[in-house]
């Protein structure tokens, strides 16, 4: 079956910052995409989104904040299967896990999150955290998922909580608030690819989760910043409104229905205001999810342990 719900929730690291694109599925078997929307209480999203899509629809969900350990962090850890042990951080030996450690040397494998803040040049520094989480290199703090591809630079690592990306952050809002919860909570809510193939994850009543990452779908989509000598990028109202063809061709091929209101904001660049960037991150995450849904894409479905019970996969990402 096809999921009667697809969502995509751009995750940053505040409330202001999150925003959910959602396409349903309609009774002529296409889907009609809305305009972006706040995601809300993280607490209830789930709920709110299950009773969108009837109590015998599936739904589609995907984060781009990420869900998956480094394996030599979780070999280190002792960490054999994330889902698992994901509903007990926070609690018992990994009580510490979400508290974000202030200085270097409260840093630990059961605290592994630093720094707290940015402070100075040179007072915080990625050393600081491979030193005490006992690791050899910056790319030993990334997931195989997550290196530098062609066309794409090399994700920010899970554990590092400042900079522009704020991955840190974004993951223990999104851990703690939604996917820990949601898998004690007796809900049919599973995550990929750790449960399995994603085209058998689709069933009647049940939350299919999904990591997504804009910048591997803009590759997917034929999503481009041309940079000349200026400032340029998804920050910017005008190379937004630029891909709008790109964006509004491949609905038409998809024969995704667009709602005026997101045709309005696909060609507007999403408007002028801050908040722009994340519009626009939330429609070509859920654009990249409907590639994959309708096998215009492979999911990139893993087939090796490590990542299928450790590491986790981005949604759409080509398995190497």
């Amino acid at each position: 079956m096809q999921p009667t719900l697809v969502v995509h929730a751009d995750w940053g690291s505040g409330p202001g910052k999150r925003w959910m694109a959602q396409a349903i599925l309609r009774g002529d078997s296409r889907y009609a995409a809305h305009a972006p929307e706040p995601v809300g209480e993280p607490a209830t999203l789930i709920r709110r989104l299950r009773v969108d899509a009837g109590p015998t629809g599936c739904i589609l969900l995907g984060f781009d904040f990420p869900i998956g350990l480094p394996a030599r962090y979780a070999e280190r850890a002792g960490v054999q299967d994330l889902v698992t042990l994901l509903p007990r951080f926070g609690q018992g030996a990994w009580s510490d896990f979400y508290t974000v450690a202030e200085r270097p040397e409260q840093i630990s494998l059961h605290r592994p999150f630093y720094p707290l803040r940015a402070g100075e040049q040179g007072q915080v520094r990625l050393q600081h955290l491979l030193d005490g989480l006992g690791l050899a290199s910056a790319g030993s703090l990334r997931r195989r998922c997550e290196q530098a591809r062609a066309g794409r630079r090399a994700a920010s690592p899970l554990f590092w909580t400042v900079g522009g990306q704020q991955v840190g952050k974004a993951a223990i809002s999104g851990w703690k608030e939604i996917l820990g919860p949601a898998l004690c909570s007796g809900c049919d809510v599973v995550i990929w690819p750790f449960a399995g193939p994603l085209y058998e994850l689709f069933q009647p009543g049940r939350v299919v989760v999904a990591e997504t990452y804009p910048a591997e779908f803009y590759t997917h989509l034929g999503v481009t910043f041309h940079r000349a000598g200026r400032k340029s990028g998804k920050r910017v109202q005008r190379d937004r409104a630029a891909n709008a063809p790109t964006l509004l061709a491949w609905a038409k091929g998809a024969s995704v229905r667009l709602a005026d209101a997101l045709r309005t904001e696909i060609q507007d660049g999403f408007g002028s205001s801050g908040g722009g960037e994340d519009h626009f991150d939330a429609v070509v995450g859920l654009w990249g999810m409907l590639n994959v849904v309708l096998q215009r894409r492979s999911p990139g479905d893993p087939d090796d342990d490590r990542t299928r019970k450790i590491e986790g996969w981005i949604l759409g990402q080509a398995a190497e």
